[in-house]
């Protein structure tokens, strides 16, 4: 198949009058246009760009969008979060994923991580999160959650032997799928132990897999962390030997100057939520530090009610917004780096070969209008995708080379009766 559009960014910038020929889930080639081919998918008007990856997100949480919009994070996860879960059963989780990555691929997210954590006690309910981004037509990181914190509801706990077993096997089972792929996520400093934490680094070593955490998410962890292990978080996990390569923390917003260096030199990865992280009031990351230090930084949502949006184009105009009032400076981190944030190296710390439109590339693409008016007046293209595009005109989605938005509706799944099955499942719910 071959996809002809007006423009397509590529590693050299954006050209014109080129050929994009997708196979086997990868990009084969990308040739200037002579002549016509019975497979071409003609996208005029429209400029292919990559799709953009979502590095950290909890898609359940979606369905308790609107619950908690006012409260800070105690109050969102005591009334919210953990009564709310409770309510959800495999099919609940389930819907809540589709939910949520229907909701992704309409804003040109292709790739999500989901932080998963209610296990009950097995695989099943991941495996159901599984289905549904197959279902869907997403790229899934299946973060299999790591939880092992008394204060935690029951469903969401598990034995270190248990749940170290339980990610093996989970990991095992897709291996070989094409758009998934599963990786350890022990919860926190707080949520899981220090056996837990190393179990979870144990099997992203073994495995040769990255590992997830949350880390220094807000100013109560790095207090707690301090009174119980006696070291901050980011400290406090390089002392358990998990500061590495492999690990991407997700959110550290409360580090001081000696952790950004730690972090830099010991080559982990960042997966920065801004917009989460200022709905619930945490604070602001110090993303050009870290940048400098040589932290790998991609772009999340984080979940759909600490967020209320699902698009990574939003989080990297937050991205660039949030630095540059943070450092007075409107020149702090501009398009064309937040771009790669939200694109290339969102896929290079996940270790796919995404975020980019070039041969031998996973065909992760997206469609944008070049017609509609928030791409207008047609000065930088890219700039505007970043600042001004409205979600509206993204009108396709590719992954793994299958069409999976075309002409800006779902092409996997009725959307309105996946709505109408919300709609009923949360009729009731208020706090």
């Amino acid at each position: 198949m071959r996809l002809v559009p007006d423009l397509v960014l590529t590693e050299a910038g954006w050209a014109s009058g080129r050929a994009v020929t997708l196979d086997g889930g990868r990009i084969v080639s990308i040739e200037p246009l002579h002549g016509a081919a019975p497979d071409d998918v003609r996208l005029a008007g429209r400029a292919l760009v990559p799709g953009t990856i979502n590095a950290h997100c909890h898609t359940f949480q979606s369905l308790l969008r609107g619950l908690g919009d006012d409260l800070d994070f105690a109050g969102w996860r005591d009334r919210v979060l953990y009564p709310f879960s409770e309510r959800l059963d495999r099919e609940g989780i389930a819907l809540g994923a589709a939910f949520a990555f229907a909701e992704m691929l309409q804003s040109g997210v292709t790739t999500c991580v989901d932080f998963f954590y209610l296990q009950d006690a097995g695989n099943a309910n991941a495996e159901a999160v599984i289905e549904a981004a197959r279902m869907i037509g997403i790229r899934l990181v299946l973060a299999r959650g790591m939880y092992d914190w008394e204060g935690a509801p029951k469903r969401y706990r598990e034995t270190v032997a248990d749940a170290a077993r339980r990610t093996r096997e989970l990991i095992a089972a897709h291996r070989d799928d094409e758009t998934t792929v599963v990786q350890p996520a022990p919860h926190s400093p707080h949520g899981a132990s220090p056996a837990m934490i190393r179990a979870g680094w144990e099997i992203a070593e073994t495995e040769a897999t990255r590992f997830h955490i949350h880390v220094a998410e807000g100013r109560y962890e790095v207090e707690r962390t301090l009174r119980e292990h006696g070291a901050t978080p980011l400290r406090y996990l390089d002392r358990l030997g998990v500061l590495g390569p492999r690990m991407i923390g997700v959110h550290c917003v409360w580090l001081d100057d000696g952790e950004i260096e730690l972090m830099g030199g010991r080559r982990a990865a960042l997966a920065y939520c801004p917009s989460s992280n200022m709905f619930l009031g945490d604070g602001i990351t110090r993303v050009p530090e870290l940048m400098r230090a040589g932290v790998r930084v991609g772009l999340g949502t984080d979940g759909g009610c600490t967020n209320n949006r699902l698009s990574i184009f939003e989080e990297m105009r937050m991205t660039s917004l949030l630095q540059r009032v943070r450092l007075l400076d409107g020149a702090a981190v501009d398009a064309v780096t937040v771009f790669g944030l939200g694109t290339r190296s969102g896929a290079e710390i996940l270790g796919l070969d995404a975020g980019v439109i070039a041969p031998g590339r996973l065909a992760d693409l997206v469609a944008v209008d070049l017609e509609d008016a928030s791409l207008h007046p047609p000065t930088d293209l890219l700039k505007s995708v970043v600042y001004a595009m409205s979600p509206r005109a993204v009108t396709d989605v590719w992954v793994h080379g299958r069409r999976v938005v075309d002409g800006g509706r779902l092409a996997r799944v009725d959307a309105g009766r996946l709505l109408g099955r919300v709609r009923e499942l949360t009729r009731r719910w208020s706090i």
